[in-house]
């Protein structure tokens, strides 16, 4: 057989075109596609504050009696936010892959990966089975193992345990722990060196305030989320106290800590200014406007509204140093 005839015969066969660079291509645009998926809900919550509670935090470090890092440190940005990703990715697949949150999501989030049948649970499974074992590598290498291995524990009690439907208290617990260890493990990988991060007692006290502020008023989160959490029969502060009394669980935390805040770190007016402002606006909204629109637009707002509470150390260290 010529070399002509063969080359013919395979670009005919199916088999070949199966295994051609053009398919490869596609099927890797594809389960990549497939991959961002599993964390596209979590950018706003997760991945971008704590990328900038980081970028944010690291500069003022000194308020809280910690040595200040060199601003040499953004060059450690992508390594930052690899690891947040790395870290979110097998806990969001454990999140998604259960046989309810799949009906959840086929109410909520059709285009999601299980839902929209991109992949099977099967595969979700040993994907994520896989991805575990690479967070804690790349921890190793980066930093922040003390807050990957705490991100584990959490997620199993969150997924696996039921902590997310056994109660709302639970989840709020949880999901403020999430964030905190989110937070750290970013500013930790960002800071380079593990031996120039020093816990103090007032950066402690922060991490506090910051975690209390989470589990007063991450149920923002689910007010656009009752219809398919009804469906997974989970405990939200919205389903267990009636759709009236959460918004109110929501403004009535909102509008102390906007004002806490500020006057804890020193804030200048500026920083005041902030804080109120957008604090009493996603107050005012979650009582005034309550369809399922309007509430995903005043979660979007409070994960705003956290970054700017972030942001507030810095704006203090910034207002000394000029005056």
């Amino acid at each position: 057989m010529s070399a002509v005839s063969l080359q013919r015969r395979l670009s005919t066969d199916p088999r070949w075109r199966e295994m051609g660079p053009l398919h490869l291509l596609h099927q890797a645009r594809y389960h990549a596609y497939s991959i961002w998926l599993f964390t596209r809900s979590d950018i706003k919550t997760i991945i971008l504050p704590s990328l900038l509670f980081s970028l944010l935090t690291a500069p003022a470090l000194a308020l809280f009696d910690i040595t200040t890092p060199s601003l040499a440190l953004v060059r450690r940005l992508p390594l930052t936010l690899f690891w947040i990703w790395i870290n979110l990715l097998p806990f969001a697949i454990d999140n998604q892959r259960q046989s309810d949150a799949i009906a959840e999501d086929g109410i909520n989030k059709p285009w999601r990966v299980l839902p929209s049948r991109r992949m099977t649970p099967r595969q979700a499974t040993i994907l994520m089975c896989c991805l575990y074992p690479t967070a804690v590598a790349s921890s190793l290498v980066l930093g922040g193992l003390e807050q990957c291995l705490c991100l584990i524990a959490l997620g199993f009690w969150y997924n696996d345990l039921r902590g997310a439907d056994n109660g709302f208290v639970i989840r709020q617990v949880i999901n403020a722990a999430g964030f905190n260890r989110f937070a750290m493990g970013a500013l930790t990988v960002l800071l380079g060196d593990k031996q120039q991060f020093i816990q103090t007692r007032s950066f402690f006290i922060w991490q506090l305030i910051l975690a209390g502020i989470v589990s007063t008023t991450v149920q923002t989160q689910d007010m656009y989320d009752q219809e398919g959490d009804a469906e997974r029969g989970r405990h939200t502060v919205p389903l267990d106290l009636g759709d009236g009394l959460a918004r109110w669980t929501i403004a009535v935390p909102m509008t102390l800590w906007c004002i806490f805040c500020p006057l804890f770190v020193d804030s200048p007016l500026i920083g005041f200014a902030i804080s109120v402002s957008m604090g009493l606006l996603i107050a005012i909204r979650c009582l005034l406007f309550r369809s399922v629109a309007s509430d995903k637009i005043t979660f979007i707002m409070w994960n705003s509204w956290l970054v700017s509470i972030y942001s507030l150390p810095l704006l203090t260290v910034a207002w000394k140093q000029a005056s």
